[in-house]
């Protein structure tokens, strides 16, 4: 989840004749051409791996805005029994999002360093039987506008794959990206995701690698998308609507929020959202209150959403997980849960292979912050999200 700005940034295209560095640049070279060249296939990802795809969690803080970032701190940030927790709970995987800046030295190549610790803590969580898709979560790059950081991903997909090898390719996960704009320039990102996608594949041949579509990770970029010819890769989406309920309209700092937290869900009439409407004079977010109530979201709106997703996977006879879904702590709890329970029956119902929540550490989640210890997880979401809740 990343914040979204109101215009997306223009295209640069990709330099000629560019290629990646390296001496693996020849066998790059000839998998991507492979990979345009070879017919559409049938996805067949080992049905072992889908079911380890299939109940997930963010783990946000970790390598992303990390309280510290000395190795110290990156190497402890989560013990194992929080990990071991979340396993006996009934998720089987964590989505980990890994900053690329913090991989990054000061010329901005790959830090050998920082990567070990990284690979370390994916064979840690793996260890737990839990497992992990990995993927870099930028909070500083604009890849359609700069080629030094269309090579910078390339690169660090170069250095992490190879580190990556002795793991288990049943348990590991290789993200291409998290949430990449490139509005209305499919063509740009597809070009740039299947060079990426050829540099993991030149070091991890038997990888399930996790790709995406354009207008951060939403279901109208997923749609978009067209699939790549390689039957061992998973299609990811994200989903956080309606935001002005889910995240109280976080994408303007100008609404009331306070009087967003007082949304319905579900709507079943025009008059449930009398008490937010009542709770503020910013005709802005009196506006906003309006609009939500009058496209009455409920289960059913909920499932025509995902529906979308899944039928193009059926349609394109690929899989497809939701890579993120949430919702915010200040709704009231009951609000909450029922959006959260909703949305995971709807993929469900829709034969999404998987979902993972955002997040573990993240106030859309169960806002858990580390510390040492093992906090314990909020039964009443475990239930929302059809998990044990024993814990």
């Amino acid at each position: 989840m990343t914040s979204r700005p109101p215009h997306p940034p223009s295209v640069s295209p990709p330099p000629a004749g560019a290629r990646p560095a390296g001496r693996r640049w020849a066998a790059a070279l000839l998998v991507g051409l492979a990979l345009l060249l070879a017919p559409a296939a049938r996805a067949e990802v080992p049905a072992a791996r889908l079911h380890t795809l299939a109940r997930g969690v963010n783990l946000t803080n970790w390598f992303r805005f990390p309280p510290r970032t000395d190795d110290a701190a990156l190497r402890g940030y989560i013990d194992d029994g929080e990990l071991a927790q979340l396993h006996r709970a009934g998720f089987s995987f964590v989505r980990l999002a890994v900053q690329p800046e913090l991989m990054l030295d000061h010329a901005g190549r790959p830090e050998a360093r920082r990567l070990a610790i990284l690979v370390a803590a994916i064979a840690r969580i793996e260890r737990q039987g839990l497992g992990v898709m990995v993927g870099w979560h930028p909070q500083t790059w604009h890849l359609e506008q700069s080629l030094a950081e269309q090579q910078q991903l390339q690169d660090l997909w170069g250095a992490l794959a190879e580190r990556l090898r002795p793991l288990d390719p049943a348990m590991t996960f290789p993200e291409v990206m998290n949430e990449p704009i490139y509005d209305h320039q499919e063509p740009a990102w597809e070009a740039l995701q299947l060079k990426v996608l050829a540099r993991i594949r030149a070091a991890l041949p038997r990888a399930t690698v996790i790709l995406t579509g354009i207008h951060w990770d939403a279901i109208d970029g997923l749609v978009q998308l067209h699939p790549v010819a390689d039957d061992n890769v998973v299609y990811s989406f994200h989903t956080y609507d309606p935001p002005t309920l889910t995240t109280l309209g976080g994408f303007d700092a100008a609404f009331d929020h306070l009087a967003l937290s007082r949304l319905p869900y579900p709507v079943r009439g025009k008059d449930d959202c009398r008490l937010a409407e009542d709770s503020t004079t910013q005709r802005r977010t009196i506006e906003a209150i309006r609009f939500y109530c009058s496209e009455h979201w409920d289960a059913a709106r909920l499932r025509g959403l995902v529906a979308q997703a899944a039928d193009w996977g059926r349609r394109n006879q690929v899989p497809v997980i939701a890579g993120e879904f949430g919702a915010s702590k200040d709704l009231p709890a009951a609000t909450r849960l029922a959006w959260i329970g909703d949305m995971r029956r709807a993929f469900e119902a829709e034969g999404i292979i998987g979902w993972a929540l955002w997040g573990y550490d993240d106030s859309m989640g169960f806002n858990i912050h580390p510390h040492g210890g093992t906090p314990p997880l909020d039964p009443a979401l475990l239930r929302a999200l059809g998990l044990s809740g024993r814990e």
